[in-house]
């Protein structure tokens, strides 16, 4: 509960003050993460946007202050994933670090506790450079995998060696270094310019560098062992905390309410699979962000009438349109409310199927009635679902999820990729093999249950995870 002065209470008189980046699957981490260093005696403030700002109801032993930032409609609403994201560090840079002033001047003078440092998403590069300025250590929170961390470190030497800007004719030529990656597995993004996502990645990559006192991932050994040992010595000495999953140790959100996201789950889904056995439904869900056009929606929906497998399908505003798909970021005027169905495949879906606009998906993961994930390859959605064993069906959109997909089918081996263009018959075939198939000693089922299991030993008492939060909280302390 919060004191006099609005701000919860802490025993060790040590405070953190976290900037989550405004996108929801990077607010969930943040908060995830200011739960954890809570229930270790620290006190955390929540700066944050009003742009898409998070749900103080849904984490009452946190302290939420606005930065009261100006963003231009045209940011707001902007088409363009990559370029809204180096815009929004423009225009919060200023306000961030006024607001994270006021935070040193109120510990100053004894209104509230000490300010150790600030943990900020390492989206917001810009953010790193202003609390230089006002002398507070900064910690980057990478709410993506260490490969693509890693990724980003190595795009200078990818530059000079002729692998960046992505070209055509090397698209199936492994990277040196980022094995398994290919070409064509390295970060890109529809709708934005490839000089674009390379100044936004070397930006970020620079900052860190240049401004950080290290960085803290959602991630485990079990999956990205390498890649972490990788990135340590990129950050030349510069400590990295493995702390995932986080899901698996922050308490559950309130069921009610719509958390991070502009949807409330509906959780009549839930009863739905109740009444289904176990490990034979498909659950498919493209995340907050991503969108198809009308022609995959309608492959999509007659792959999983053709499966014969019951399908629970997240299917929400915006995520089918009448241009391209891709990233989010168009105009509202273009989106359209998910269309039915076609009609020929009604009965299907009323008999074998279940369509909701947002689910719970954690629960929904963890369901024992749940046989498979046709996800998009978002790194919150990846954790999970290795963490309750679910193997998958990838189809990345953008970004990170190309590297996310790549590692589920040749790294860690729980999952089959979705072809393109997409095509239902073999994608129903596809369904059938994840879900009913029997796949064998190696095949993504067990591999799934395998790395579930050491997901489980992360976070269990004196687990890695534990051990690098425990070693996160002394290093704060020390800052």
């Amino acid at each position: 509960m919060a004191g006099d002065d609005g701000r919860a209470p802490t025993p060790t008189g040590r405070r953190v003050v976290m900037f989550p980046f405004p996108f929801g699957s990077h607010i969930t981490q943040m908060l995830q993460l200011g739960e954890l260093l809570r229930a270790r005696g620290l006190g955390v403030t929540v700066l944050h946007t009003d742009f898409n700002a998070p749900d103080p109801a849904c984490h009452r032993d946190l302290t939420f202050v606005s930065i009261r930032e100006t963003l231009p409609a045209d940011v707001v609403a902007s088409p363009d994933m990559v370029e809204q994201m180096i815009r929004l560090n423009a225009a919060c840079e200023a306000p961030f670090q006024a607001a994270l002033a006021e935070e040193l001047l109120a510990a100053r003078g004894g209104t509230t506790t000490v300010v150790a440092c600030v943990v900020v998403d390492r989206q917001w590069y810009r953010m790193l450079g202003a609390a230089t300025r006002v002398a507070v250590p900064a910690l980057a929170l990478c709410a993506d995998g260490a490969a693509t961390f890693l990724s980003m470190l190595a795009t200078p030497r990818l530059v000079a060696d002729g692998y960046l800007p992505i070209k055509e004719e090397r698209l199936d030529e492994a990277v040196p270094g980022l094995e398994p990656l290919r070409v064509r597995d390295l970060i890109r993004v529809d709708g934005s310019d490839d000089e674009t996502v390379l100044r936004f990645i070397t930006l970020d990559a620079e900052a860190v560098r240049a401004s950080s006192s290290g960085v803290v991932l959602n991630t485990f050994e079990g999956i990205e062992g390498a890649e972490l040992a990788k990135v340590r010595r990129e950050l030349s000495g510069r400590p990295a905390f493995a702390v995932g999953p986080l899901h698996l140790q922050a308490p559950p959100a309130p069921a009610a309410g719509r958390g991070q996201f502009q949807h409330a789950p509906d959780r009549s889904c839930l009863a739905w699979l109740d009444a289904r056995p176990p490990r034979s439904v498909l659950y498919v869900s493209m995340g907050s962000v991503a969108r198809v056009d009308r022609a995959v929606f309608e492959e999509t929906a007659w792959a999983l009438a053709a499966s014969g497998v019951p399908f629970l399908w997240v299917l929400r505003r915006g995520s089918v349109v009448r241009g391209g798909g891709g990233a989010a970021g168009v105009d509202a005027e273009e989106e359209e409310v998910p269309p039915p169905v076609p009609e020929e495949l009604r009965e299907t879906v009323r008999h074998r199927g279940k369509i909701v606009a947002w689910a719970p998906q954690r629960e929904v993961l963890a369901h024992p009635a749940v046989g498979g994930f046709w996800t998009h390859c978002g790194w919150n959605s990846m954790v999970e679902a290795i963490a309750e064993g679910v193997p998958m069906l990838v189809q990345p959109f953008f970004a990170e999820q190309i590297v996310n997909a790549r590692y589920v089918t040749h790294q860690w081996g729980v999952g089959f990729e979705v072809g393109k263009p997409l095509e239902r018959t073999a994608m129903a075939r596809m369904i059938r093999r994840l879900v009913v198939g029997e796949l064998g000693p190696q095949g993504p089922r067990e591999r799934a249950r395998l790395l579930m299991g050491q997901a489980k030993e992360c976070v269990a008492e004196g687990g890695a995870a534990s051990l690098a939060l425990d070693g996160l909280v002394e290093y704060i302390s020390s800052l």
